[in-house]
């Protein structure tokens, strides 16, 4: 009965999605059975049809109206401001009519939020959760819920921005700096940042530290061959760019004298992909007499109870965080920790959190070193990391909070002690382990062959890893319990034999919670480790919860106001796009499973690839990169890898404005391209006549053209199509950066107006969080002729038969949080999500006009019309003193973060609203600036000092306004100015925790782990 109540639930809610898929929809959403259409074959009725009339039984409610800010009434207001009659009329000046596109987007009618959510629970039920035993550097966790609840699926950590304003960032720049002294601690070394993009990335990052390390003379770098397959595969993807050999050897008995002229660096892995524990110190001695670096790529858990790898040598340490509490995600998003010893700190790529103090003499957390690499340095840099993975890392760190060092090692100690007993059990089985030290992995040589042993460990719902025709490996975790093992060695014995049982065996060994299974002593750690009080002080639920909910408080999220960051595009990050975030048939899954128990991961990533190849106008998507700056080296990889299909070696240069982003010449750089700069003319535009010449000049070498699209100075300009057919004509490609996507969605497309290649922004166009600086992703969507050389992965079949190597780690990035984009397309529909293009536009387009009254805005088109951001110029304050950082500063007073500072123009702000603020918020920030240009004019008045005034003294905490009358009988301007400027700040207001910091002191006394306790009471 009950089955047949789930049938006729079924067929109604696929009839509510649309009349076609009553035929096609699943028996039951629960259960994971065949279907006579495919999902995909019925999802595409959806795109190609046009969705059915409304009618009284249509659903009330619609999620565009929930996502979109303004309402009805305000749209009309907006336009009517600004003088335009409607949405037709404000597109129509703002997009030049040679590139917007009237073809509507064939994504079908927006789902509702109940409906998306039923039919990614059915999708993702085709998706089959096995006990995995597979290791390769990821493992089941248990998620502490205290964490799970309180940061991952909270929107006070994940709607943060980049803590680029750290007076209303100290919470998670606390969590941060608690993560580098925690990586510092397991594994040794002086110092270490706070998180790059996964393990394979971040050992590229360090072989090509090491070469600059070396000057760039030495151009050899090993790796050892029991290095994982996929980390091994992402350092020689990298190396090629910059003609660095890879030699893949054993440690052991290559001969180093051959290359020790040119040595530049060795990874080794520790323990290794096989299990075993090697001992490295003469080795490293070794790798050092010949001018050598060493990376050890490891593991945290490991390092518990491992010697660690700055006591016998490494210069580098790396690896992934995942197992400290973040789930598998089918391959992420997790943080990789990068540490070094202290030689290298200014060398180190990433993101760096140090202690410095604010204006009152408080210590206080910023980034250090901000300004990073790829900025500074351009076609220059090794490294054009832009991002970091700082809500993973925070949860990774928060775990060693919640566990304490001896919690920590209870867990790695048990995890030992099953890996031990096993091994014996494994061996009464009649198999032979290979390692004679190990950890937490076992690499066995299977009797009568490892074939019958992996079908029946997957006949049983196990998977483990097999290396050839007569061995496998297992990995254990902290997930693991007693029936685990007694279904594992089970595969392990021979059908008919006595199965060894597991609690005598280590009744026999002697192993018990009191005497745990011994690390050699030529391994076992002896040193302390995470010593510091904020490791032994929260490990109740209640003083979590507390410690987490403190550090939230300290920082400004969307959970507060808009966050009006140009090109960065904050906008709403849905609940409901996020609940499935944590499903566990969407995290509980290893990037290395087989496709045949990950049906529903590849139903939503093909849907995905769809509609983000309708919406951008290119023929297929490739979702492995995850962050925008490895997309753009994506892109530029298979370009090159095109042009060499063809034979034609020679194209390697790249046209970039010289307007671009730091990452766009780094990334160039980093694909072994030589970068020649465009011009920009005064109103911010394209030197076309320039662009001409130059890819005339290198038409023989033209590689590709890179451009921002509206460009990074906030306008679509009329000749980007004409400035593809140059770049075209020539015999290069056109690399469109996404950043800007946002703008074009439903209107025009990368595809439309000539790009070959072009990179998106998930974590901004498509609503996935920023997460206090990362997670993202950066998917590239490209034309036909690109798909073959789409990045490939050693490990799981992806890209096309000419593939390059792979970009990241996983084979589809950080494939969990992939779902908040597919609901949110699914949810908005060809039509809403075109309509939140223009709202977008529209948002922009009021503010400019309500702001431009007071500031000078900078680079409109022809029709006085910006595109979905605009800047606006503070240099004239500059006679009074007032620059960029007092605006950025005095915000914070009024309870908004920053817009972008500085960039692309020095000494501006460059603002965005996103569609999904109401006009509500839009005239609060647009109050607080008319507000803020007022106080600017009482100082260009002489009725403020232009030293010691409300705004260079800004942001004011409460620690200030508490100060005594004297102190205030010295200021031009009262307590009441400070705290509370306008009348709605009394009902609700962010404080920050600290006045402002100083940027210079913190540079110049990097410290950049956790300070003594007595310094945060």
């Amino acid at each position: 009965m009950l089955a047949n109540i789930a049938q006729r639930s079924a067929r109604r809610l696929t009839a509510s999605i649309h009349p076609r898929l009553v035929s096609a929809g699943p028996s039951s959403l629960g259960r994971a059975q065949a279907t006579p259409i495919s999902i995909r074959s019925a999802l595409r009725s959806i795109h190609t049809e046009n969705p059915p009339a409304r009618t009284i039984f249509s659903p009330l409610d619609t999620f565009v109206r929930r996502h979109n800010g303004p309402r009805d009434t305000d749209v009309k207001e907006m336009l009517n401001s600004i003088g335009l009659k409607d949405i037709n009329a404000l597109t129509g000046k703002t997009i030049p009519d040679r590139i917007r596109s009237t073809k509507a987007l064939a994504l079908g009618h927006g789902f509702t939020e109940k409906e998306v959510l039923e039919r990614l629970k059915y999708i993702a039920s085709k998706n089959k959760l096995f006990k995995n035993y597979i290791g390769m550097g990821y493992t089941d966790v248990v998620v502490p819920n205290v964490i799970l609840r309180n940061v991952l699926e909270n929107p006070g950590w994940y709607t943060q921005y980049t803590p680029y304003q750290p007076e209303i960032s100290q919470g998670r720049l606390e969590s941060l700096l608690n993560y580098q002294t925690m990586v510092t601690d397991l594994t040794g070394m002086s110092i270490a940042n706070a998180s790059l993009l996964d393990e394979g990335t971040a050992a590229a990052e360090a072989m090509l530290m090491c070469w600059s390390a070396g000057n760039r003379k030495k151009s050899t770098f090993f790796i050892d061959e029991n290095c994982h397959p996929q980390t091994i595969a992402c350092v020689q993807t990298r190396a090629e760019s910059f003609n660095i050999n890879i030699i893949v050897g054993n440690h052991r008995d290559f001969d180093f004298e051959s290359i020790k002229g040119d040595l530049t660096g060795v990874l080794v892995q520790y323990p290794d992909t096989r299990g075993n524990i090697s001992e490295y110190k003469v080795f490293a001695d070794k790798v050092h007499g010949f001018g050598g670096q060493v990376v050890v790529a490891t593991d945290l858990m490991a390092l518990t109870v491992l010697t660690p790898p700055g006591e016998w040598g490494a210069d580098i340490a790396l690896g992934n965080s995942q197992r400290f509490g973040v789930p598998l995600g089918y391959g992420g998003p997790h943080a990789a920790f990068f540490a070094c010893k202290d030689e290298h700190k200014r060398r180190m790529p990433g993101r760096l959190v140090g202690v410095s103090k604010d204006a009152q003499g408080k210590q206080a957390y910023r980034l250090a070193l901000q300004t990073r690499e790829q900025h500074i340095r351009r076609e220059k840099a090794t490294s054009n990391i832009c991002t970091a993975q700082a809500l993973l890392a925070n949860m990774a760190a928060l775990y060693a909070v919640y566990h304490g060092p001896t919690g920590l090692k209870d867990i790695a100690q048990r995890i030992h002690n099953m890996t031990t007993v096993f091994a014996e059990g494994v061996r009464q089985a009649g198999h032979q382990i290979e390692s004679e030290h190990y950890f937490d992995t076992l690499t066995i040589k299977v009797q009568g062959g490892a074939e019958s042993l992996v079908k029946k460990a997957l006949d049983a719902g196990i998977n483990v890893r097999q290396f050839d025709a007569n061995t496998v490996s297992v990995t254990f975790d902290e997930s693991c319990n007693k029936a685990d093992l007694d279904n594992l060695i089970k595969v392990f014995t021979k059908d008919g034999a006595e199965t060894p049982d597991l609690l005598s065996i280590a009744e026999k060994l002697n192993i018990t919670e009191t005497n745990p299974a011994k690390i050699s002593e030529k391994f076992a750690r002896t040193s302390d480790y995470l010593t510091h009080q904020v490791f032994n002080s929260f490990h109740s639920e209640t003083e979590m919860l507390r410690y987490i909910t403190r550090l939230q408080s300290k920082d400004l999220s969307l959970t507060h106001s808009m966050i009006p960051l140009g090109s960065c595009t904050m906008k709403l990050n849905a609940t409901t796009e996020m609940i499935p975030v944590t499903w566990p048939e969407l995290g509980n899954i290893h990037p290395f499973a087989p496709d045949n128990q990950t049906e529903g991961y590849q139903i939503m990533l093909k849907e995905l690839r769809r509609d983000l190849s309708e919406i951008t106008g290119f023929d297929d998507v490739s979702l492995q990169p995850n962050s925008g700056a490895q997309g753009e080296y994506a892109g530029l990889r298979t370009i090159r890898a095109f042009h060499e299909g063809r034979g034609d070696h020679k194209r390697n240069v790249c046209l970039i404005p010289v307007s671009a982003h730091g990452t766009n010449p780094a990334s160039a750089a980093m694909a072994g391209m030589e970068v020649v700069p465009v011009k920009c003319l005064a109103n911010g535009n394209l030197d076309l006549a320039d662009l001409k010449a130059k890819a005339t000049k290198h038409a023989d070498r033209l590689s590709a053209f890179m451009v921002t699209y509206p460009s990074t100075f906030g306008v679509f300009e009329d000749t980007v199509s004409e400035a593809c057919d140059i770049i075209h004509s020539n015999g290069g490609q056109v690399y469109m950066d996404g950043a800007n996507m946002n703008a074009q969605i439903g209107l025009t497309s990368p595809g439309h107006i000539g790009a070959d290649v072009c990179h998106l922004n998930l974590h901004k166009t498509f609503c996935i969080p920023h997460g206090g600086g990362g997670p993202g992703m950066g998917p590239i969507g490209v034309k036909s002729h690109l798909i073959p050389y789409l990045p490939g992965h050693p490990v799981l079949k992806t890209g096309g038969d000419k593939a390059i190597g792979p970009i990241s780690a996983a084979p589809h990035g950080s494939a969990s949080i992939l779902p908040i984009s597919w609901a949110y397309v699914k949810m908005m529909g060809g039509e809403g999500i075109k309509s939140a293009t223009e709202i977008a536009l529209l948002n922009a387009n009021y503010m400019a006009h309500r702001l431009g009254q007071h500031y000078k805005v900078l680079f409109t088109n022809e029709n006085g019309m910006c595109a979905h951001e605009f800047i606006i110029d503070i240099r004239p304050f500059g006679s009074v003193g007032i620059e960029a950082i007092d605006i950025a500063k005095r915000l914070q007073d009024y309870g908004f973060h920053s817009p972008t500072m500085s960039w692309p123009v020095t000494n501006t702000l460059m603002i965005e609203p996103t569609e999904s603020e109401s006009k509500e918020e839009l005239d609060r920030f647009c109050d607080a600036m008319i507000a803020i240009r007022a106080e600017i004019q009482e100082i260009q008045d002489g009725k403020q000092p232009q030293k010691d005034n409300v705004l260079n003294n800004s942001p004011h905490t409460l620690e200030v306004l508490m100060k005594d009358e004297e102190f205030w009988k010295s200021k031009s301007y009262t307590r009441l100015q400070a705290a509370y400027p306008l009348p709605h700040l009394h009902k609700f207001k962010l404080f920050p925790t600290v006045s402002r910091i100083d940027d210079s002191y913190g540079d110049r006394n990097l410290i950049c782990s956790c300070p003594p306790m007595s310094d945060y009471e």
